[in-house]
């Protein structure tokens, strides 16, 4: 089932949806208010069809019910959209629009009365939402109930409709991506939108292995590619695909549909990326937003960026929501947690994310970083060559809260090293500037005893300085390095939280954080005297997730810490020789970093265009 798939090119239809009028989500977990809010009265919400029962009103300005107007008329060749619904019964639906504000207008009203599987269309000019704003339809009963089925958005198509392919990255996520593939099987409208769905495995448990990928894979169809190669990393896995699609016929003007194994797949996101994608003016990488899976109602990010200068990803886009509740509203206003003003983001993550053929024809294809930082990389390598990122409301899927992954793991290597990597390609890479925030960075974390994750750090840092040569395996050896590394440090190790290694439950107390200092410099600087000279405020306690900064940590010569996983303990002890050895470590890398600096920003600029080709990636595939 390995191979290619072959991507056709379509004719155009009489009108390309744009996205589905949806009134429940693909799961019961999910709230059906974030597709359809009943303000009054009654009404009953299924996937594709509202039940409006007399005297009540029920509105579409929610997350996936807007038409998120603003990014189509700033990115997009569309001057108006249509809504069209088939109602059954009486009432009124009208097209309300907002602006950059949040303030609303009605476009368009249409009453019915006594309808029997009528079809109503009505138009919206894509024409005031420059700086902002959606469209989303109300619907209000009288005395009797009214039934919408069937509702579509819709605008004029382009002259052919380009060829999609959705690539699905998994290791050892058997069951998390037997239920993604699954999820687009399920729904015949976005799923006939697609021409391949390439699974790519790089697991030792293969998915194939089960007895149900034979039930899905019948469901998928020829569409399905199933393939199987040794662990390269999301970047690796991900790569695999834009590879194969690449190599067929009408693979020019393409789209290629990254999604995460382990999301809980909305399959509409489909449907409205890659209707953006065939309108948009000029190709831009299309980013589907993420939703909490732990808590699906809350947004993680609206639009992000990275500061390069201080190798800090995931910050936020002045304006966009953040960790906002979308079912919620405003304190201050009142109004619906939505994004009314649009935002441009610097680059979207991987976890559902589609990127256009021609980029990958004008700027090559992902570095070979293994995981972290490589979709950040390409979204400023696209930038640089005048292709944006647009992370489009409404398009999202539910993947695992970033805050309940804990920063003390093995990829934090990738995280700080792919970030070297990228600051040195992408910015003026200020050796001053970076040093510095690496040595706070190392600093709180030997005051905070997580010596392994300073001596992660350090790894980071050697194998930066060892130039791109660290690259030209796609990351194979660097896993299992930093793994056997990290082994070597007792409070990487998770334990559960009834059985702390040589330490009694009765001997534990919980001890909770003072407030966060004001100047974290000067604490900083008492922390670690304190340390080099045996002092503690605490001998040995217990500290929550949420208390585990390292001005509370550092206070204990044992703390054990809840991981932020909740699913266990780390048991930190202070080891006064090991902090001054990291320190030592430490302050000779970072004083290397700081002297080469320009020579390695030239190395990995020059190596840029091979590591980045067809051909390096053939080599890495064993093709």
């Amino acid at each position: 089932m390995s191979g290619n798939s072959t991507l056709v090119e379509h004719g155009a239809p009489e009108k390309l949806l744009a996205q589905r009028g949806l009134f429940a989500g693909p799961s019961q977990i999910v709230s059906e208010d974030l597709y359809a809010e009943i303000s009054q009265g009654i009404a009953d919400r299924e996937r594709h069809r509202l039940v409006v029962h007399p005297h009540a009103t029920v509105s579409l300005n929610t997350y996936f019910g807007r038409f998120p107007a603003t990014y189509w008329q700033r990115w997009c060749v569309s001057p108006e959209v249509e809504l069209s619904l088939t109602l059954t019964g009486s009432g009124t639906v009208s097209i309300v629009a907002s602006d950059a504000e949040g303030e609303t207008r009605t476009i368009v009203a249409e009453q019915v009365s006594g309808a029997k599987a009528q079809v109503v269309t009505m138009t919206a000019k894509i024409d005031k939402f420059t700086d902002g704003g959606a469209l989303w339809f109300d619907v209000v009963t009288g005395e009797h109930e009214l039934v919408v089925e069937h509702a579509r958005w819709t605008v004029a198509p382009p002259k052919d409709v380009r060829p999609t392919a959705i690539v699905i990255c998994t290791f050892n996520r058997v069951e998390d991506c037997l239920n993604t593939m699954a999820s687009l099987a399920s729904d015949s409208e976005p799923l006939g939108l697609v021409d391949a769905v390439y699974v790519v495995d790089q697991g030792s448990d293969p998915v194939e292995s089960r007895e149900r990928f034979a039930e899905v894979s019948a469901a998928l169809g020829d569409k399905l590619r199933y393939i199987r190669q040794p662990n390269l990393g999301g970047a690796g896995g991900f790569t695999r695909g834009l590879y194969e699609v690449m190599e067929v016929d009408h693979a020019e003007h393409a789209n290629v549909l990254f999604m995460d194994d382990d999301v809980l797949c909305e399959p509409e996101i489909v449907v409205r990326t890659t209707a953006f994608a065939n309108r948009t003016a000029q190709p831009v990488i299309v980013g589907g937003q993420m939703l909490y899976l732990l808590h699906p109602n809350h947004l993680h990010v609206g639009a992000e960026y990275a500061n390069l200068d201080t190798l800090a990803p995931g910050q936020v886009v002045e304006g966009a929501l953040h960790d906002a509740d979308l079912t919620g509203y405003d304190e201050e206003t009142g109004k619906r947690n939505v994004q009314d003003r649009r935002v441009d983001a610097g680059y979207n993550g991987w976890w559902s994310c589609l990127i256009p053929s021609e980029i990958v024809k004008a700027i090559g294809y992902p570095l070979p970083l293994f995981f972290q930082w490589d979709d950040i990389e390409y979204g400023y390598r696209a930038r640089a060559h005048g292709f944006a990122t647009v992370t489009l409301p409404g398009a999202g899927v539910w993947h695992a809260d970033f805050h309940w992954k804990d920063w003390d793991d093995w990829h934090r290597y990738f995280n700080l090293r792919n970030a070297l990597v990228t600051s040195a390609l992408h910015s003026q890479f200020d050796p001053k500037r970076i040093c510095r925030s690496m040595a706070g960075q190392l600093a709180t974390y030997l005051v905070g005893m997580q010596y392994g994750l300073a001596a992660t750090q350090l790894k980071a840092i050697e194998d930066f300085l060892k130039g791109p040569e660290v690259l030209r395996d796609g990351g194979v050896q660097a896993a299992a390095e930093i793994r056997k590394l990290r082994a070597e440090y007792p409070e990487t190790i998770k334990h559960p939280a009834s059985e702390v290694p040589g330490i009694s439950s009765g001997d534990l107390p919980l001890i909770t954080a003072p407030p966060a200092p004001r100047l974290f410099a000067p604490v900083l600087a008492k922390r670690v005297v304190n340390q080099l000279l045996g002092r503690s405020v605490h001998d040995v306690g217990a500290v929550a997730a949420g208390d585990s900064a390292w001005w509370h940590v550092s206070l204990f010569n044992t703390a054990v810490v809840t991981d932020a996983s909740q699913e266990g303990v780390r048991v930190r002890r202070r080891d006064r020789e090991l902090a001054i050895r990291l320190g030592k470590q430490g302050t000779k890398l970072l004083k290397e970093l700081y002297q080469r600096a320009p020579e390695m920003q030239r190395a990995y600029r020059e190596a840029m265009d091979e590591l980045t080709s067809r051909e390096n990636w053939r080599r890495l595939y064993d093709l």
